[in-house]
């Protein structure tokens, strides 16, 4: 990983909003509203704890927390202290933070008390020996917070485990200076943030995407951040909206079409609305229209990634800063016209994977990172996405393997085989579909197909479990025996 010797004050600027606009609303919390001042004094506080604690610089802290102010001064108070936080996802099931606690090497973790039994088992399960607390380690208000420390702009700042698009997860290690790029690059110039915008990002802070909408983005330029510890439902988004005067609104497709078809759809004037933002599939070009016509709004179509940090494509062309090639098979460009996997680079791009140097060498290759996409130009110039490399499904934002699917529907007694492939729901947003071949003594019927769902949620992250399962007889396969899932996604 190179170095650079050029220094960035504060870690990141996003602590400098203290001294800038001490006074402003930072976070809404619960309805309650945090000052730059009260946020940059608590993160201190809890840099200090950490320490105090028996953390060192360089230890990486796991935070799996609900999105909230808490969420948001660990994060920052963690690189005050020179420690690498980590936000987790945190739907995952304990086996997922099993293998990130001994993936990461994580030191501590600080997690929500909601979600504590989960993380106890996961504890229990690979036998790790750190720090597991349930209330963050505040230093005494008698103790002095952490001053800011200068930092290498390229030394590591904090990790992002990604969706796992090859099977297991993989801990993205990004640099200060790349937080700062996609502020510069996006949310000023884009977005047109400023301080008077109040920011709802339904995407999660764990969510590279949702870091940058609710924390890195509103905190560069003294906006206010609203933040929500539940589930997303179009009730809670309209709430929302609603009280907080939102002028920025960031969601992904399968959430816009659940908010157009929503019955308490607020009138057009109700809305403080100026902006919408769009990530992690690609949104349909009709529902983005039908969300126009009716809010006069514009959703600005995005399409980034973990390793990049946030959106380098916005309305099908490049975010000024960023440059993209499109390699064909051969390994030359493709030409105009032909399909090419995306290879993007930019100022925010990751400094590689933890502890991997094998996928950071094949992901992270001459200055480009591959992003596994494949693309063609269309005739104005833009980038039109035409799938993944490989079989991977892209479920409301979060990749899913479909061998982790299989693997768990043929756990069930009465299955002999299933192969998991992406269908269009009706707003045209991709969904898993189990093809399942039953044991010999089993019927199919309409309960077994819900028993399958019940089992498989069970066992699987939400997103993950299939809305259809269709039974069939047999699978089609390769002479080798290979699933040939070209055929189901075909039929």
């Amino acid at each position: 990983m190179h170095h650079s010797a050029e220094t960035v004050d504060e870690e990141t600027h996003l602590l400098t909003g203290a001294q800038l606009w001490p006074d402003r609303v930072a976070f809404i919390d619960g309805g309650l509203g945090h000052t730059y001042r009260e946020v940059a004094l608590r993160a201190g506080r809890l840099g200090r704890g950490f320490l105090d604690a028996g953390l060192a610089p360089g230890d990486r802290l796991a935070l799996c927390m609900h999105d909230g102010v808490d969420l948001c001064c660990a994060f920052l108070g963690a690189m005050q202290a020179g420690i690498l936080p980590m936000p987790l996802n945190t739907l995952l099931t304990p086996s997922d933070y099993a293998y990130i606690l001994a993936d990461s090497g994580a030191a501590a973790a600080l997690v929500s008390p909601a979600l504590a039994a989960a993380w106890s088992q996961a504890k229990q399960d690979c036998g790790w020996q750190g720090f597991l607390w349930r209330e963050p380690p505040l230093a005494s208000a008698s103790e002095p917070g952490l001053e800011a420390r200068t930092a290498c702009r390229d030394d590591p700042a904090f990790l992002l485990y990604s969706s796992g698009s090859t099977g297991r997860p993989k801990g993205v290690v990004h640099s200060h200076a790349n937080l700062l790029a996609t502020a510069e690059l996006f949310a000023r110039p884009v977005l047109g943030l400023g301080p008077d915008d109040v920011v709802y990002s339904a995407a999660k802070l764990f969510f590279a995407y949702g870091l940058g909408n609710s924390l890195t983005f509103p905190s560069s330029v003294g906006a206010t951040s609203v933040l929500q510890p539940e589930r997303v439902t179009p009730d809670l988004v309209w709430r929302v909206l609603r009280e907080n005067r939102v002028t920025v609104f960031c969601g992904v497709p399968t959430l816009f079409a659940s908010l157009m078809a929503s019955p308490d759809f607020p009138p057009r004037g109700e809305l403080g609305l100026r902006l919408c933002v769009s990530a992690g599939e690609p949104m349909p070009a009709e529902l983005s229209r039908a969300w126009t016509a009716r809010t006069g709004v514009e959703i600005l179509d995005g399409v980034g990634s973990t390793e990049m940090l946030h959106i380098f494509l916005c309305r099908g062309g490049l975010v000024p800063g960023y440059e993209a090639r499109l390699v064909g098979e051969s390994g030359a460009e493709a030409a105009a016209g032909d399909l090419g996997e995306l290879h993007v680079r930019g100022p925010s791009a990751a400094l590689g994977y933890w502890n991997n140097p094998q996928k950071t060498a094949a992901t992270f290759a001459d200055g480009w990172v591959r992003t596994g996409d494949k693309y063609r130009r269309s005739d104005a110039g833009g980038y039109e996405f035409c799938g993944r490399a490989d079989d991977m499904l892209k479920v409301s934002g979060i990749w899913v393997s479909p061998a982790e699917v299989e693997n768990v529907l043929v756990e069930h007694e009465a299955v002999r085989e299933a192969a998991v492939i992406g269908v269009a729901d009706t707003h045209g947003l991709t969904k898993a579909k189990a093809y399942v071949v039953l044991r010999s003594d089993v019927a199919a019927s309409p309960q077994l197909s819900a028993d399958l769902q019940a089992f498989a949620k069970s066992r699987l992250a939400p997103h993950k479990y299939p809305r259809q399962i269709e039974f069939v007889p047999d699978l089609p396969r390769t002479a080798t025996g290979k699933v040939r899932r070209h055929v189901l996604r075909e039929s």
